[in-house]
C-alpha cells in the first residue's frame, strides 16, 4: 500500500502543483499552503529604461536604488545596424555619478549573448546619473540615464514609486527572441517628402556614351580575339575586327572616303541645327545628344580612312574609338559584310538614361518632377537620381503613336551596375514638404488594412492600425496611427505576429 501511495502523491503534485514559496510582488502574498491572500505591504517594483544611441540600444531593468541595499541590473545591449544583433563580447563599465562622487562596477563579459549582469550597492542618497561605458572589439559607446534617484531607505523608495500603466493590447516580445531573427526598428520622422507619382520605366544607354563599329569595305570579317562576348572590356584604339576584301569584291578607298566626308557634312549640318533648336526647347535634350553622337561617329569614320596603317584598299582594321565594354556583336566570325554594315557596339556605360513613362493626366506636372527613386525588378535596393548625380535631360512633348504615356528622361551615373534595357519601377518626385514618414518595410497588411508594430520599450510592442498616404519607394507618409519619434519595427514584424499566435515565450531571467 505504501508503495502505491508514492506514485499517487507524485501524480497529485504534477496535476495540481506541490507547495512552492512565492515572493511578495505588487502587494500579493501567499500563506504556508500556497493560497493567495491580500497584503497591505507594498514592495519595490522594477524600473525599466530603453535608450538609443547611434550605435547601441540599451534595455535595462533594476529595482529602485536604496542606500545599503544591493541592486541588480539586467542590462541588454543590442548593436544597431541593418540588423539588430546582441553584443556577445566586450566590457561594460557602470558608473553611478554625482558631482564630486561616483561608484563604478565592471562586467568583463555577458552572462549570455547580449545580457550583462551588474550589481551595485549605493553608498549615498541623492540624484545621480547612471553611465554605461560600452567597449567591444568593433566599437565603443556611452549611454547615460539622467536623474536616477538613490533613496535613503526602502520605505521612502516605496512611497515615491510610480506605478506603470500599460495597455491591454501590449505584446511581449523578448530580446532573446529578437536576437535570433532578422530584426530592426526605426523612428517615425518628420522630414521633407515629395509628391509622388508611381510608374514604370527603363534603363537606357546615354547618347554619346556608345559607339557603333562599322565595316568600311566589303569583305570577310575576322574576330581579333577568341573571347569576343558581351561584357568584355576594351581600351580606346583596341582592334576588334579585321575586314579583308577578296578577288570578287574590291573596295575603292577613294569612294569610301568621299562617302565618309559626305556623311560628316550631313552630320555637321544636323548638329548645328539641333544646337539652335534645343535652345528654344523645340527638340529634347536627348534628340540633341543623339545628333552629337552621330557627328562623333561620322568624324571617327572619316578618321579611320585617314590612317593608312590600319586601312588599305584590301584590308581594314576595325578599332574602338572609345574605351568601354562590348555591348553586342552583330556579326559572326568569317561572315561576309558590306561596306557600312554595323559590326559591334562599344559602350562606356558611365552615364545612363532613366526613362519614366508618365500617364498623360500628369502632363501639367511634368516640369515639376525634379528627381526620382527607382528599383529594379528584383525589388531590392532603392536608388535615388540625386545620389547618382542625376538631372532631368528631357520631358516628352507628345506621346508616341499607340502609347498613352509621356517620357521623362534622367541622366544618371552608373554606380549600381545597371544593365541598359532593364525594366524598373519608378517613383517620380516633385516639390517637398515636411511630412511624417516611416520606412515602407514597416508596413504590414491584413485584408486591405495597413498596420505596423510600434516598440514601446525594450520588450513591449503594440500593433497599430495606420492611415497612410503616398510612398516614394523608400518611405511612406503616415496620416494617423503613429507620432513622431515612436519606433516602428522595420524587420521582424512577421515574427512578432507569429509569436502572438503561439502565445509562448522563451525562458527569461530578468531582475524582478
Amino acid at each position: 500500500m505504501k508503495n502505491m501511495m508514492l506514485p499517487l502523491a507524485a501524480l497529485f503534485c504534477i496535476l495540481f502543483g506541490c507547495t512552492h514559496s512565492h515572493e511578495a510582488k505588487s502587494g500579493h502574498t501567499y500563506d504556508s499552503e500556497g493560497n493567495h491572500i491580500e497584503s497591505s505591504e507594498p514592495t519595490l517594483e522594477p524600473l525599466a529604461f530603453t535608450i538609443y544611441s547611434d550605435k547601441t540600444e540599451l534595455f535595462v531593468e533594476f529595482k529602485p536604488l536604496v542606500v545599503g541595499i544591493e541592486s541588480r541590473f539586467a542590462a541588454h545591449f543590442t548593436a544597431l545596424g541593418e540588423l539588430f544583433k546582441a553584443i556577445d563580447e566586450g566590457q561594460i563599465r557602470l558608473t553611478l555619478v554625482e558631482t564630486g562622487d561616483s561608484q563604478t562596477i565592471i562586467s568583463e563579459k555577458p552572462e549570455v549573448p547580449g545580457i550583462f549582469r551588474l550589481r551595485m550597492t549605493p553608498k549615498k542618497a541623492g540624484v545621480f546619473k547612471l553611465v554605461f561605458d560600452i567597449k567591444t572589439p568593433k566599437f565603443t559607446d556611452k549611454i547615460i540615464i539622467e536623474n536616477v534617484e538613490v533613496f535613503p531607505d526602502e520605505k521612502t523608495a516605496i512611497e515615491k514609486q510610480e506605478h506603470e500603466v500599460t495597455g491591454g493590447s501590449d505584446i511581449s516580445y523578448l530580446k532573446e527572441q529578437a536576437w535570433k531573427v532578422e530584426f530592426a526598428n526605426a523612428p517615425a520622422k518628420v522630414e521633407p517628402f515629395s509628391e509622388v507619382v508611381k510608374t514604370s520605366g527603363q534603363i537606357l544607354a546615354a547618347p554619346g556614351d556608345e559607339a557603333v563599329l562599322t565595316a568600311q569595305i566589303s569583305g570577310i570579317v575576322s574576330f581579333k580575339g577568341k573571347n569576343m562576348v558581351a561584357g568584355t572590356t576594351y581600351g580606346k584604339g583596341a582592334t576588334l575586327f579585321t575586314v579583308k576584301s577578296n578577288e570578287v569584291v574590291k573596295s575603292n578607298l577613294g569612294s569610301a572616303v568621299l562617302q565618309a566626308e559626305s556623311n560628316l557634312t550631313i552630320a555637321i549640318k544636323n548638329f548645328d541645327r539641333a544646337s539652335e533648336l534645343v535652345k528654344d526647347k523645340i527638340i529634347s535634350e536627348r534628340e540633341f545628344l543623339e545628333a552629337k553622337r552621330q557627328l562623333e561617329n561620322a568624324q571617327n569614320q572619316l578618321s579611320n580612312f585617314s590612317v593608312s596603317k590600319k586601312f588599305n584598299q584590301n584590308k581594314q582594321s576595325v578599332t574602338s574609338p572609345i574605351g568601354g565594354y562590348l555591348k553586342n556583336v552583330m556579326v559572326e566570325n568569317g561572315q561576309f559584310v558590306n561596306a557600312g554594315q554595323p559590326l559591334a557596339t562599344i559602350s562606356k556605360s558611365k552615364r545612363l538614361l532613366l526613362q519614366a513613362n508618365v500617364s498623360q493626366k500628369y502632363f501639367p506636372k511634368l516640369t515639376s518632377f525634379t528627381a526620382a527613386n527607382f528599383k529594379t525588378a528584383d525589388g531590392g535596393q532603392v536608388f535615388n537620381t540625386r545620389n547618382l548625380n542625376g538631372l532631368v535631360v528631357s520631358t516628352g512633348k507628345s506621346a508616341e503613336v499607340g502609347s498613352p504615356f509621356l517620357p521623362i528622361h534622367f541622366e544618371i551615373d552608373n554606380k549600381g551596375n545597371f544593365v541598359p534595357g532593364s525594366v524598373v519601377e519608378v517613383f517620380l518626385l516633385s516639390d517637398t514638404k515636411p511630412t511624417l514618414v516611416i520606412p515602407t518595410s514597416a508596413l504590414l497588411e491584413e485584408q486591405g488594412i495597413f498596420y505596423a508594430y510600434v516598440q514601446m520599450d525594450g520588450e513591449r510592442f503594440q500593433k497599430r492600425e495606420l492611415k497612410i498616404g503616398p510612398s516614394d519607394g523608400k518611405n511612406v507618409q503616415v496620416l494617423a496611427g503613429i507620432t513622431e519619434g515612436e519606433r516602428v519595427v522595420t524587420k521582424g514584424g512577421y515574427q512578432i505576429k507569429l509569436s502572438t499566435a503561439s502565445g509562448t515565450l522563451p525562458a527569461h531571467g530578468h531582475e524582478h
